[in-house]
C-alpha cells in the first residue's frame, strides 16, 4: 500500500462513487479512481486531502474482506 499525503496529482483521474452510497447525503463516502497500477481511494468530503493508492490486489483482498466473501 501507498499512502500519498496530498491529491495534488490526482487531476487525471476520474473519481466515482459506490452505487450503494445513501443518495440523501451523497457527501458522506470514499471515492475511487482505477489506473492501469493502482486503485486511489479519498474522503468525498475531503477532496483536497490525502488519498491513499494500493496495489489492484491490495483492493480486490479489501473489497473481499469487506464483502464478506
Amino acid at each position: 500500500m501507498i499512502r500519498e499525503t496530498s491529491a495534488e496529482d490526482g487531476s487525471e483521474l476520474r473519481w466515482f462513487k459506490s452505487s450503494y452510497s445513501d443518495s440523501s447525503n451523497s457527501n458522506e463516502c470514499v471515492e475511487v479512481a482505477t489506473m492501469l497500477d493502482a486503485v486511489h481511494v479519498r474522503d468525498s468530503k475531503n477532496v483536497e486531502g490525502p488519498q491513499l493508492a494500493l496495489t489492484r490486489q491490495a483492493w480486490a483482498d479489501f473489497v473481499a474482506h469487506a464483502s464478506g466473501s
